[in-house]
C-alpha cells in the first residue's frame, strides 16, 4: 500500500507481511534522515561512496551507475529494520515485501532503476543476511530480478579487481534491482539461475535451448573471490 508521509513529499509503501515501510528516501531525504538515526550513514553510502570513482574498483566510473541514476530519478526505496534480534524468518518475509513494492513500482520509463533496499542497522549477525539471501535468490531470480546482500566484511569480490569488495557496506541490508547483462558470474551455481539469466537477456532464445545452454554453463561450488575470474564482459560493455 503506498502512500504520502505525514508533513514530507516523501512516499511510502507499507508491505502487508510485515508492517515494514519503505519509503522513497530522495522524495524527501531531510524527512527521511529526522526518522531514522542510521539514516546519515547511508545517505553518504548512496550519495557519496557508491557514485564516485574508487581507484581499487578496476574500471573508470562511479562504484555503482546503477545507484547515480536511481538517486536522480527518485527510484530508491529504503526500509529501516532496527534491532539485533531479527530472525531469519522475518527478515525473509521482509524480502517478500520488497520484492512485492519491486513489482509493484517497475513500470514506466523508470523501470530499470528501481531498487527495493532493506536494511537492518542494528544486526551484527550478518550470517543471517548470508542465510535470508539464499532463502529467496532463487525466487527473485526467476522474476528477473537480482537478490544482494551487503554487510561490513563481506568477502564478495568485484567484477573487475579481486580484492575489491563492492558488497562490503557499512549497514547490513538485502537489495533487491532489475537483473543486468553483467551478473552472469553471480549467477553460474545454478541451472536455474543461468536459465532466468538468459531468459532475462535472451528471450527469444527457444526455452529447451535456454535450459541447455544453462546447465552446461553451470559451475559448482563457486567461491566469492572467483566472482572477477569469471567476469565476461569488457571495457565499454555496459550492463543493460
Amino acid at each position: 500500500m503506498e502512500r504520502a508521509l505525514s508533513g514530507s513529499g516523501m512516499r511510502t509503501h507499507v508491505g502487508a507481511r510485515t508492517g515494514f515501510e519503505w519509503g522513497n528516501i530522495y522524495d524527501d531525504p531531510e524527512a527521511w534522515v529526522r526518522r531514522n538515526p542510521d539514516a546519515a550513514t547511508l545517505i553518504h553510502y548512496f550519495g557519496d561512496q557508491l557514485v564516485r570513482p574508487d581507484p581499487q574498483l578496476g574500471r573508470d566510473g562511479p562504484v555503482c551507475p546503477f545507484v547515480r541514476r536511481a538517486i536522480s530519478r527518485h527510484t530508491l526505496w529504503v526500509a529501516v529494520v532496527p534491532g539485533d534480534d531479527i530472525t531469519v524468518d522475518t527478515m525473509t518475509a521482509a524480502v517478500d515485501d520488497a520484492f512485492e513494492l519491486h513489482r509493484t513500482m517497475s513500470t514506466g520509463q523508470d523501470a530499470r532503476i528501481v531498487a527495493a533496499v532493506t536494511v537492518f542497522p542494528g544486526l551484527t549477525r550478518y550470517e543471517r543476511v548470508d542465510t535470508a539471501h539464499l532463502n529467496r535468490k532463487s525466487a527473485v531470480v526467476a522474476q528477473g530480478r537480482m537478490l544482494g546482500q551487503f554487510y561490513p566484511g563481506c568477502g564478495i569480490s568485484g567484477l573487475w579487481n579481486k580484492d575489491f569488495r563492492p558488497l562490503d557496506a557499512p549497514l547490513p541490508m538485502l537489495v533487491i534491482r532489475p537483473m543486468t547483462t553483467t551478473d552472469f558470474p553471480f549467477l553460474v551455481e545454478r541451472a536455474e539461475w543461468l536459465y532466468a539469466y538468459l531468459t532475462q537477456v535472451a528471450p527469444d532464445l527457444p526455452v529447451r535451448l535456454r535450459w541447455l545452454i544453462a546447465e552446461r554453463l553451470q559451475l559448482a561450488d563457486v567461491p566469492g573471490d572467483a566472482i572477477t575470474d569469471l567476469r565476461i564482459h569488457s571495457v565499454g560493455e555496459h550492463a543493460r
